[in-house]
């Protein structure tokens, strides 16, 4: 069985449950980062040198960085649905997944900890830059769902997976937001899937 090491509230880890939930992939999560420790272990570093979750073992084969264990399930498990097979459709949505990870995911990073994690740590200054980040992030996501349902057009795919993580942080944190009504029902037609309820929980922590 697929195993998967991270805490359930790490959105890079809430991809992946995501993703195997997804692609009805059965899998057991071990507790690992933060509070629950295990990252620092000699153990899990001969996995991921990085001490960082998530991490999967897919029957010897141990990968970790959250968006290559997205594709990696969706290439294995998905080829042609999640995964498009078309090199100009696949690049179109990897394009996406590599800006979350650059910036989407770093702006909403400073709400969730600047507002619910660690708000002694934070200043107004910086909370407010980070608000304002995310911002011209939802700005980028409202405009791309203007002409369609989801990343790659009709289907719900990889880029999806890898984006609603740092949505729902983004459009649950205790801030006034300008409206993003294409990026906002985006969200919600998404959040009807079983695997996105089933993963991603309120209140954010």
């Amino acid at each position: 069985m697929m195993k998967l090491w991270g805490r359930a509230n790490s959105t890079n880890v809430q991809k992946v449950m995501l993703c195997l939930h997804e692609l009805n992939v059965p899998f057991e999560r071990i507790e690992a980062g933060m509070a629950f420790g295990v990252v620092g272990t000699p153990g899990y570093q001969a996995m991921n040198p990085n001490a960082l979750v998530p991490t999967i073992d897919d029957d010897g084969f141990v990968l970790w960085e959250s968006n290559v264990i997205v594709r990696y399930l969706c290439a294995k498990f998905a080829k042609g649905t999640y995964w498009p097979e078309d090199v100009a459709a696949r690049a179109d949505v990897e394009r996406w997944m590599d800006w979350q990870q650059t910036v989407f995911g770093p702006a909403v990073r400073v709400p969730l900890w600047g507002m619910v994690r660690t708000p002694d740590k934070f200043t107004a200054e910086q909370i407010t830059a980070g608000v304002q980040a995310c911002e011209a992030s939802a700005a980028i996501l409202d405009a791309l769902f203007s002409d369609r349902d989801f990343v790659g057009g009709k289907q719900f795919g990889m880029a999806d997976i890898v984006l609603l993580p740092a949505a729902h942080i983004w459009l649950n944190v205790p801030v006034a937001r300008q409206p993003r009504p294409h990026f906002e029902a985006w969200y919600a037609r998404a959040a009807k899937r079983p695997a996105v309820s089933q993963v991603l929980k309120l209140p954010i922590t």
